[in-house]
């Protein structure tokens, strides 16, 4: 079994062209590894637990597009590596996918403030999501984006009942005008026990 990685170095980084020539197999590998790592939660919600590999990839596609060289290189390191889990913490990437841009607008334009009320609830415990510090994700209009980034934070008691095989796990959102939930799939739950320290 290979260590669990908790930040991406400049060593990790390959060469452009190495990327370029290995990104489809890589692409495709991570859909995989992804599929473990997701739960819908309503009509328009999907939460995505990143983890070292999801942030390698973005990394590398982000360097892959915007073409910055060795000066993007330590920008992209340090936005992604926060989004690592540390050993206590899940962290996911919460996303709106409403393909229509009118409807998109409206609802994120009733959505403020929806990022801090998402939670994980097992076994008594019920853990809070906290939005990336350094990123305003909610307008002072009440507006959302459609892309937010949260860490749950855990204790080692709830770390331990989280690893219990076959716990119920709930992921929730409780916001006036998006209130929904959903049972994490235990294929899901089984994979994000491999962020814990």
């Amino acid at each position: 079994m290979t260590a669990r990685r908790t930040a991406i170095t400049r060593a990790d980084i390959l060469p452009l062209d190495r990327y370029a020539r290995e990104r489809a197999a890589r692409r495709s590998a991570l859909v995989t590894v992804k599929r473990k790592r997701r739960v819908a939660v309503g009509p328009y919600a999907l939460v995505h637990f990143e983890n070292y590999e999801t942030m390698w990839q973005q990394v590398h596609e982000m360097l892959f597009i915007e073409r910055g060289g060795e000066a993007q290189i330590d920008g992209e390191l340090h936005a992604y590596n926060g989004l690592i889990p540390q050993g206590t913490e899940l962290v996911a990437t919460l996303m709106f996918e409403i393909a229509d841009p009118a409807r998109r607008a409206a609802e994120l334009g009733r959505l403020g403030g929806v990022e801090r009320t998402v939670t994980l609830r097992f076994a008594g415990h019920t853990v809070t999501g906290r939005p990336e510090e350094d990123v305003a994700r909610t307008n002072e209009a009440g507006k959302a984006s459609a892309v937010h980034f949260l860490h749950f934070d855990f204790t080692p008691e709830q770390i331990a009942a989280f690893r219990t095989p076959g716990m119920e796990v709930i992921l929730g959102m409780g916001h006036p005008r998006y209130g929904h939930m959903a049972v994490m799939p235990e294929a899901v739950r089984a994979e994000l026990v491999g962020d814990f320290g």
